[in-house]
């Protein structure tokens, strides 16, 4: 029994077809390849249109967590605050100071060795957020924080309860 193989049988079947079925099926060949390497291409560029913005959100996602990771780290090697009642009280009492918003202080209320109540009356909004956002390198934070707005623009009442974080 003869064994078959693929080279001879296309040999002669290629041999025995007429130069121009020849040039014709080359030109077909050629054609089909064309075509599948555009749809191909065509293919390959919408899904990249489709996964860009993905790509942005997910870049923007890894930058903000790689700046709360060095928060993170920056904080932790700060030294911790003392634990006393009347070092709280005495430390948001300068923030409050230091940042010019002791004029709009209507209070503050010493809860217990971690907690300090504020009530601002008339305070610019951008003022007060940029002082809470300053107390952070203090390591404070808000626990509880009431915000009403004033009938002058960009003016606001706050009752906020500052406490000691703790790591």
């Amino acid at each position: 029994m003869k064994k078959l193989t693929w080279k001879p049988v296309l040999g002669v079947w290629w041999a025995s077809r007429s130069p121009s079925e020849r040039q014709l099926m080359v030109a077909v060949a050629l054609c089909l390849g064309l075509l599948m390497y555009g749809w191909l291409l065509l293919s390959t560029t919408q899904a990249r249109a489709k996964l860009l913005p993905a790509v942005v959100r997910l870049q923007a996602q890894a930058g903000r967590q790689d700046r709360q990771a060095a928060e993170i780290t920056r904080l932790r090697a700060a030294p911790a605050s003392a634990s006393t009642t009347a070092d709280l009280r005495q430390l948001v009492q300068r923030q409050v100071g230091a940042s010019g918003l002791g004029q709009s202080l209507a209070s503050m209320e010493q809860m217990d060795a971690d907690h300090v109540k504020l009530v601002f009356g008339h305070v610019a909004f951008a003022r007060w957020l940029a002082w809470a956002d300053d107390m952070r390198t203090q390591h404070l934070r808000f626990s509880r924080v009431r915000i009403e707005s004033q009938d002058t623009p960009g003016q606001v009442s706050v009752s906020a309860t500052v406490e000691r974080s703790h790591r």
